[in-house]
């Protein structure tokens, strides 16, 4: 299994999977990996949230890594391990999942906001974490906590945006993890895939050689 920091340094993106119905999370996930995103993220708090981590999984078999996000509790952890998630990722620095991760050898992007967060994520062994929400914090916030925790790294969550993308790389993100402006609602609505893809597309372009 690939360590967590050698998913992000192989996937720039993650699309995060949130609510998108059973009919259509096949179809969803092959759009994205048409425009160039293969690592997905299903929220756990979506209902079906185990069945669609284990048909993505049988679905892409090598060709897409699919883990599973807002592991929060010892029963979604749990849950996501027995689905199949190739790795967890978290909204806060929840020690059940720290803790469950780091016996269990599953690869986790623990999210953080503040110092307190990042020492307590460091003192369980993950260095690299999930800046969370990214979007409602100042542009330079991640240098002032990359300062006296040297050798942390963090991915973008929460904000991210076409329009804003290339910015969190140039602020020295490694990451990014996007949801629903992955693109236009009515794509998915209307079962246009083709134009999902080509707007994902322009994503992993704008994200590309920063």
């Amino acid at each position: 299994m690939p360590t967590m920091r050698e998913l992000s340094q192989d996937h720039k993106i993650c699309a995060i999977l949130r609510n998108v119905s059973d009919e259509i999370v096949v179809d969803y996930a092959k759009a994205c990996v048409e425009g160039g995103v293969s690592q997905f993220e299903v929220a756990m708090n979506t209902p079906t949230a185990p069945w669609q981590i284990a048909r993505l999984r049988e679905y892409f078999g090598s060709s897409a890594i699919v883990g599973a996000g807002t592991v929060i509790t010892p029963q979604r952890c749990k849950q996501a391990h027995e689905a199949g998630a190739q790795f967890f990722l978290t909204p806060s620095a929840a020690v059940c999942t720290l803790e469950y991760c780091r016996k269990s050898g599953i690869p986790l992007l623990p999210g953080v906001m503040t110092p307190s967060d990042v020492g307590l994520c460091l003192e369980y062994g993950f260095d690299l974490m999930k800046l969370f929400p990214a979007g409602d914090l100042p542009a330079g916030y991640i240098k002032s906590l990359k300062g006296p925790f040297d050798g942390t790294d963090y991915v973008a969550v929460g904000g991210v945006t076409p329009d804003n993308i290339r910015t969190f790389f140039q602020n020295g993100f490694v990451g990014v993890g996007i949801g629903s402006n992955l693109f236009p609602k009515e794509y998915a609505a209307q079962r246009r895939w083709d134009l999902a893809a080509q707007a994902v597309a322009k994503l992993v372009e704008a994200a590309s050689g920063v």
